[in-house]
């Protein structure tokens, strides 16, 4: 989270991206809490890091932020 406090100009796009994570009537699952299915983050940890238990780094995390903002732009 530091490392996304630090870049402002990333706070948009990273509301965009969690927003498209938030499952579809998510307030109608227990805990009613907005985010992602468990096996969906560990599909994606286990096709980016190789591990279901991976944690993207900071450095990862912004890298994609910027991606996606570009990838917006363009």
């Amino acid at each position: 989270m530091t490392a996304l406090a630090a870049r402002p100009r990333l706070w948009p796009t990273a509301l965009r991206v969690a927003s498209g994570l938030v499952p579809d009537e998510w307030w109608r699952r227990r805990p009613p809490l907005p985010r992602p299915a468990r096996s969906w983050l560990e599909f994606r940890m286990e096709t980016a890091y190789g591990d279901v238990a991976a944690r993207p780094s900071a450095r990862d995390v912004t890298a994609f932020l910027e991606w996606c903002r570009s990838m917006r732009r363009t």
